[in-house]
């Protein structure tokens, strides 16, 4: 991923802490020539070294996962335009937004492995229900049936690269005023990027 160097994140407890808000990734690899991508909930490990999911067996990119020497996963926050009408000086207007990717070698993965993998992703998105469905509830011989129905894999994770790209090359006059135009368009992903850049904003200007 091209990010120049003051648009690069690292800060590894907060790359990480942003994977496991933004766990809605793309899986993309390559076999054969072909380049497939799937869009799917991921979960990182505790020690933050690897990434498991699991994919549908009827989906092809299953069947070509171990012929993939590298896999890569995206997973995007907020972004949003920025308009040059709100520097005091003439430029173009280009796009804030907050992305990493997540490089790593793959192995598939079945039994006690893929049941616990399922189980702390349903108890990760479950635990904000009013009455979260846990794998107890479920009988054995469903949870046996779901597991035949999907390819599960874990990541070793080789890479990470993260952008926040937050107008860290403006002026502390012009990086005020795009928090503050930001903060009058109302939408969600403005309003989120105001915030990073409000939440950064310390680290780039020394009083």
């Amino acid at each position: 991923m091209y990010t120049p160097k003051y648009f690069r994140n690292e800060d590894e407890h907060a790359v990480k802490e942003f994977i496991r808000q933004n766990g809605f990734g793309i899986l993309i690899s390559a076999a054969n020539g072909n380049l497939l991508a799937t869009h799917i909930p991921l979960e990182l490990s505790a020690d933050g070294t690897k990434l498991s999911g699991h994919i549908s067996k009827g989906n092809a990119q299953g069947k070509d996962l171990l012929k993939a020497m590298e896999v890569l996963v995206i997973f995007s926050g907020p972004h949003t335009y920025i308009s040059s009408s709100w520097y005091d000086h003439a430029n173009v207007p280009t796009w804030n937004y907050i992305a990493v990717h997540v490089y790593g070698t793959i192995r598939l993965i079945e039994g006690e492995e893929l049941f616990h993998s399922l189980e702390q992703l349903m108890n990760n998105y479950e635990r904000h229900s009013a009455d979260p469905v846990t794998v107890e509830k479920l009988t054995p011989a469903y949870m046996q049936q779901a597991m035949k129905g999907v390819t599960g894999f874990e990541i070793n994770i080789t890479k990470i690269e993260a952008t926040h790209k937050l107008s860290q090359n403006r002026d502390r006059k012009n990086y005020a005023n795009i928090i503050h135009e930001l903060d009058q368009r109302g939408d969600h992903d403005s309003a989120a990027i105001a915030d990073a850049m409000r939440a950064n904003q310390s680290s780039l200007f020394k009083d």
